[in-house]
């Protein structure tokens, strides 16, 4: 690569009276809090919202951004009960957690107050079925208070408390969303317990499943956005043999900031360029897929050499996102009869020729210019190579070159690089073949992957 140049707890409301209350053997992290005026206090942010010393937010609302997941391991289990109750007593056992602490209990008589209720220290809703909807006929949807409840707190375990001959119905509910169902009747506090903890259990694992299935979808999304931005040859009618590699830095992309692109003009001149974006993140990716893009139509358009790379460079300069970002580029236009090119480095390495009976060796790279992005105004001399009837050019990025030997601060460099392929010529490799034998083997030499991205391109004239 180019070196650039230079959990927490919201404030609730006040719970209804039908909490348990702590047992003196809690611990001190499990203060539980009662009512507002015991609430820790709160700073407004700038942007109107709420913060409390815990670190819970609300907004202008009143409403609580909360975080419901992997904070039973901190605090004791908490339980909001949604049930209408005219006579004011409670249907709720005195329950424990798996741990021998009490299980909290909060009691909202309807929707508006469990909304108030349903702060981020709360694990799991027990919603009675048979509480009305608001805004809602419960002639039209029997489940409609589930659905808005599900609705109001989609992280959160929720249980369903329907009557003992209603099993049709609670089944219904878990399909709907869900964890579990009780029936009113036959609620004792081991069995609501223990319903407690499974519903929380699996409601995290459903979350967990939910963020991993998404994550996939995401990773194959990109997967597929990547492959498509990697260029496609257009060599219809050259009798050159193309092969190319490519090996990102970042971990698990497909695309780094290094780019190519080779492309056969209606003369019968076929265009080839590698180029290096410094830097490997997302943001040098997409800009290396800028100038790829804008190099292929713009070599299509009849421009090349200086007047090329000058235009590219507007390209650059234009899209990057801060001033010190530049690209290396190394242009190669080998004329129809495929015996002789043009070249162009633009702070690139230089190209590597093999033909037969001749040792590999790098074309000249005393005319390089600078890299794109440097100087406003620079030049990019053109150098006319002789090829010959029978050859093999090879274009790569210098993360081929920048890889260590051993365990030493020594890199490989262009001389190390040029050797080994010399030795893997001569072992006959050719094609795919040589460049998987070299990426690999500068992998190995460098004990292990290597950190900058990797682009290498070949093209071979065989009479």
């Amino acid at each position: 690569m180019p070196v650039p140049i230079p959990r927490q707890r919201a404030i609730p409301a006040v719970e209804s009276g039908q909490a348990q209350a702590e047992s003196p053997c809690d611990g001190p992290a499990e203060q539980s809090v009662t009512d507002a005026s015991t609430a820790a206090p709160r700073t407004p942010d700038t942007t109107g919202n709420t913060t409390d010393q815990a670190g819970s937010t609300r907004d202008k609302a009143g409403n609580t951004r909360d975080k419901v997941e992997n904070n039973t391991a901190h605090s004791n289990l908490t339980l909001l009960l949604i049930e209408d109750d005219p006579a004011g007593s409670p249907i709720v056992p005195d329950m424990l957690d798996q741990a021998g602490k009490p299980i909290r209990v909060r009691t909202a008589r309807n929707l508006t107050e469990a909304g108030r209720l349903l702060t981020d220290d709360v694990h799991c809703i027990l919603l009675d079925l048979a509480l009305p909807a608001p805004g809602r006929s419960h002639a039209d949807d029997e489940l409609a208070v589930l659905k808005h409840v599900l609705e109001l707190a989609p992280r959160h375990a929720v249980l369903a408390l329907t009557a003992s001959g209603d099993a049709e119905r609670g089944a219904e509910a878990v399909r709907v969303g869900a964890q579990d169902y009780l029936f009113r009747d036959e609620l004792d506090g081991r069995l609501l317990s223990r319903a407690i903890r499974y519903a929380v259990e699996r409601k995290r694992s459903e979350s967990a499943e939910r963020r991993l299935a998404e994550g996939k979808l995401r990773a194959q999304e990109n997967r597929r956005l990547e492959r498509g931005l990697l260029p496609t040859p257009l060599l219809d009618g050259s009798p050159l043999r193309f092969a190319a590699r490519y090996r990102p830095g970042r971990s698990r992309a497909l695309l780094g900031g290094d780019f190519y692109d080779v492309v056969r003009t209606p003369d019968g001149t076929v265009h080839a360029m590698i180029g290096d974006v410094c830097g490997h993140g997302p943001d040098e990716a997409a800009l290396g897929v800028e100038l790829r893009i804008a190099w292929r139509a713009l070599t299509l358009a009849g421009l090349c050499g200086d007047q090329l790379l000058g235009t590219l460079q507007q390209v650059l300069e234009h899209e990057r996102a801060d001033d010190e970002i530049f690209a290396t580029l190394c242009t190669v236009d080998i004329a129809p009869d495929g015996r002789r090119a043009g070249l162009c480095l633009a702070g690139h390495p230089s190209p590597l020729l093999a033909r037969p009976g001749k040792p590999a060796r790098l074309l000249p790279y005393d005319n390089n210019g600078p890299a794109l992005g440097l100087l406003p105004g620079a030049r990019w001399p053109r150098m006319q190579v002789e090829l010959g009837a029978e050859w093999s050019l090879m274009l790569y990025t210098d993360g081929l070159i920048e890889g260590h030997v051993g365990e030493g601060r020594e890199r490989l460099g262009q001389d190390g690089m040029t050797q080994m392929v010399r030795r893997q010529i001569a072992e006959g490799l050719r094609g795919e073949q040589l460049l998987r034998a070299a990426v690999n083997e500068v992998r190995d030499l460098n004990g292990g992957e290597l950190t900058d991205d990797v682009a290498v391109l070949l093209l071979d004239r065989v009479p």
